[in-house]
């Protein structure tokens, strides 16, 4: 199979990496890529991912049989449709699916008619609202987001009423704003493979979104452990609760689709899993640390869901723990700064290999030579071992060994799940 993937971060690296172990792959282009993806696969920086011309162009061009889109912006330009009303076959969510995560109202009145627990959530259109609203619920804890689709997950959970008033209005220059409930657990992103018949689910992570622990300011995704060690009964609960009836909606409201759905969820101490957000893509950087446990071929379970028997798939993985700690630019994740030149990303830095820490690059590109920051988040680090005690050390003994100038990172990434 000759495989084009769509996107540039670090989870598409992951991805890719994961296709590059494939037995039944003979070709591997990403468009545009990024540094490390060029290591492995042709990159094509003149294809534009969300230009679904620019991509059936570049399929003809490279005899092209499977389009994987890994980032957000193509879903929404029609290229899925695009591409498969043209006989190439694409893994993604159509554009009538993509309001799920897209339009934060519709998936709200979605959960709503499916009884599927969710914080409860306001949609305001304008500043003047929302300001008298919090005014009435001054002191209490609350999560803003946009209704629209952001890039890293880009949300503010705070006490403070000036702090979530000031983020609410660069937000409320792109359209109205969710205000929610703020539900205090453990935070879980739980993948799952669909196809029209069934689905796979992937190992399950946990995900650090702020900059620190007790950190009041914008979050993005910082890092991810994986996989997350939930009891059974908690399992359940999110299956019976969450994943059935989200399915089923799916299906009765005609959303159903190839591709991934991610669920975010939090995880309360009383052992009652709600749903956050849903995705209709993997998330960063949950992916870098799931990925490098699963043993199956990725080939293998696309072609199960291209015959609608994913479900049949066992999925292998190994008996190791990953810790996954992002390194990112100063500024992130308001204001990151880019065209800053990274040092000691040598080919044998980047290259991931089965046994020691694996790095995914993210947004750096290669310009004269040089290794040049274009986004917030950099690189991921993933530490592999036989607990996440282990695989934390190994993650952090090579970040300490290299000293990124200008980067900056979380130190305590799983710590919560270990004791010295």
């Amino acid at each position: 199979m000759r495989v084009l993937l769509l996107g540039s971060g670090a989870k598409d690296h992951a991805v890719a990496w994961w296709f590059s172990k494939s037995c039944y792959l003979s070709g591997l282009f990403a468009a545009p890529g990024n540094l490390a993806t060029g290591r492995f696969c042709q990159n094509l920086p003149d294809v534009k991912p969300s230009d679904p011309v620019s991509v059936y162009n570049a399929c003809k061009d490279h005899k092209i049989d499977y389009v994987f889109i890994g980032t957000e912006a193509p879903l929404f330009t029609g290229v899925v449709k695009y591409l498969n009303d043209r006989g190439i076959k694409t893994f993604g969510a159509p554009e009538n699916s993509v309001k799920l995560e897209g339009d934060r109202s519709f998936s709200r009145a979605f959960t709503r008619r499916h009884n599927i627990p969710i914080p409860h959530s306001s949609l305001f259109g304008d500043i003047e609202g929302l300001e008298k609203y919090l005014e009435r619920h001054s002191g209490e804890y609350f999560t803003i987001k946009s209704n629209y689709i952001a890039p890293s997950r880009i949300m503010l959970s705070s006490d403070d009423t000036g702090a979530l008033v000031d983020y609410a209005k660069k937000l409320f220059e792109k359209g109205p704003v969710l205000l929610e409930e703020f539900i205090n657990g453990t935070p879980a992103s739980c993948s799952l493979l669909l196809d029209r018949n069934g689905y796979l689910v992937l190992p399950i992570t946990s995900d650090y979104t702020k900059k620190a622990a007790d950190d009041q300011t914008p979050t993005g995704g910082m890092g991810a452990l994986c996989p997350v060690p939930i009891i059974d009964e908690i399992k359940e609960k999110i299956i019976d609760r969450i994943i059935k009836p989200t399915l089923y909606g799916m299906q009765v409201e005609q959303l159903s689709y190839k591709g991934i759905l991610t669920l975010s969820l939090m995880i309360t101490e009383d052992k009652e899993p709600y749903l956050v957000d849903y995705h209709v893509r993997f998330n960063d950087p949950s992916a870098q640390a799931m990925i490098p446990i699963i043993n199956t071929d990725l080939i293998e379970i696309l072609g199960a869901m291209e015959k609608d028997n994913v479900s049949s798939i066992q999925l292998s993985t190994t008996d190791e723990s990953t810790v996954a700690v992002v390194l990112a630019s100063q500024g992130y994740p308001m204001n990151p700064e880019i065209g800053k030149e990274i040092k000691g990303l040598t080919s044998a830095f980047l290259e991931p290999l089965n046994e020691g820490p694996i790095v995914f690059c993210g947004a750096i590109q290669e310009k004269d030579g040089k290794a040049i920051t274009t986004g917030g988040r950099n690189l991921t680090v993933v530490g592999k071992g036989n607990s996440i005690g282990e695989a934390n050390k190994n993650a952090y003994d090579l970040i300490k060994r290299k000293h990124f100038q200008g980067l900056w990172y979380r130190d305590d990434i799983g710590n919560a799940y270990f004791s010295d």
